[in-house]
């Protein structure tokens, strides 16, 4: 009898596994924002995908810095990216505001995780794309999908803060899902954060800004949040003139100055 081959996965050290287990958390932490959402713990659900955009943020970079940048990774956390910022922050807010609207609320969920679906598939394409110019790694194209769920969250955050009743209008929620899912499948250049270089004198100040950033977010939660995110959307026309300007100054560049982001959105 004919002896079958039995053909072994290659072993892969811990080190080569960690990026993808910060992609995991980040999904886990995604679908439990909905869990807290369906226990009306909105707090915690808005919370939950703050986790996840974090875990989302060190999956890349480790991946870099550990050299284990991968195919396998790159969908993963794309997948990842489509549930924890495409899916949970459009159903916690249809739980805390917008089933009042009943099927025009849950059609809004449907829109919002389309736009998603389509912008990270755009943005998958794009990796494969050789031919861009060197400048074109400094800008997303649309609104990256963390920082649309941030947005689509925003009358939550404000409402976790201010209290108003009117942030919690299903019309006025239902406004900001198309918006927002309208910005991320937008062409609308947004900058990217990931290629700002800090200069040596501006290290330290730097470094104190953050620390007073982070003791705003421990002791001002919400009100930092809401803020954070209406400074990133007044950040949107300056990235517009910017890359209109860089691409009237270089419009080409060469195969080799190329860069691409190949891990994460």
């Amino acid at each position: 009898m004919d002896m079958i081959k039995r053909h072994r996965l290659r072993d892969h050290s811990i080190n080569r596994l960690i990026p993808n287990m910060l992609t995991l958390c980040a999904l886990f932490a995604g679908l439990s924002s909905i869990r807290f959402a369906l226990l009306d713990r909105w707090d915690l659900a808005v919370i939950a995908i703050l986790v996840a955009a974090i875990f989302d943020a060190l999956d890349g970079r480790i991946a870099r810095l550990l050299d284990s940048t991968s195919k396998f990774g790159a969908e993963l956390d794309s997948l990842s990216d489509f549930v924890s910022f495409g899916v949970a922050p459009a159903v916690v807010v249809f739980l805390w505001s917008t089933h009042e609207i009943k099927g025009v609320g849950w059609a809004l969920v449907l829109a919002f995780s389309a736009c998603m679906a389509l912008r990270l598939a755009r943005f998958n394409t794009k990796m494969e794309n050789d031919d861009l110019p060197a400048w074109h790694s400094r800008f997303f194209t649309g609104v990256p999908a963390p920082a649309a769920a941030g947005l689509v969250l925003m009358p939550l955050i404000a409402w976790l803060e201010f209290g108003a009743a009117f942030l919690r209008a299903p019309v006025f929620a239902g406004l900001v899902i198309v918006g927002v899912g309208a910005l991320a499948v937008s062409r609308l250049p947004t900058f990217s954060f990931k290629r700002v270089r800090i200069t040596q004198r501006l290290v330290l100040p730097t470094m104190t800004g953050v620390a007073i950033y982070a003791a705003l977010l421990v002791s001002l939660p919400w009100a930092t949040l809401f803020f954070t995110l209406l400074a990133y959307l007044c950040t949107i026309p300056f990235s517009y003139q910017s890359q209109r300007r860089l691409q009237a100054q270089r419009p080409l560049a060469s195969h080799g100055e190329t860069e691409i982001e190949v891990e994460q959105d």
